[in-house]
C-alpha cells in the first residue's frame, strides 16, 4: 500500500524547465515501480515515464530526450525533471504506484491528486 502526493507544478515558458516531486509513504514503496502520467482537459490519462524498483526507466515518445524520471529511496520520493518544455506539455501530472513487467508499466490503484503544469507559448 502506497500513498502519493505530487508537487512542483507551475506556470513555465516554452523552452523552460520544471521538476515535479511525488512523495510516497508506505512500507512497500521500495519494491514498487512508479510512473508519471499526465492528463489534459477532455483527454485520456497517458503514461509519460516509469521507473522500476531497481531503477530501470522508460519514456513515452513525446518526452524522450526532454524528461527524466528518477527516484530517491532514502527520501521516498520520485521526481520528473522536465526540460525544453512545450505548450503541449500542459496537463495535470499524476504519479502512480504499479508494476513493471519487462519494459511495460502496469498501473496500480495508487494515485496522487495531481499537480498542474502550464506551459505558455
Amino acid at each position: 500500500q502506497v500513498q502519493l502526493v505530487e508537487s512542483g507544478g507551475r506556470l513555465a515558458q516554452a523552452g523552460g524547465f520544471l521538476r515535479l516531486s511525488c512523495a510516497a509513504s508506505g512500507s512497500t514503496y521500495r519494491t514498487t515501480a512508479m510512473g508519471w502520467y499526465r492528463q489534459a482537459p477532455g483527454k485520456q490519462r497517458d503514461l509519460v515515464a516509469s521507473i522500476s524498483n531497481s531503477g530501470r526507466t522508460n519514456y513515452a515518445d513525446p518526452v524522450k530526450g526532454r524528461f527524466t524520471i528518477s527516484r530517491d529511496n532514502a527520501k521516498d520520493t520520485v521526481y520528473l525533471q522536465m526540460n525544453s518544455l512545450r505548450p503541449e506539455d500542459t496537463a495535470i501530472y499524476y504519479c502512480n504506484g504499479g508494476i513493471v513487467s519487462g519494459s511495460y508499466y502496469n498501473p496500480g490503484n495508487y494515485w496522487g491528486q495531481g499537480t498542474q503544469v502550464t506551459v505558455s507559448s
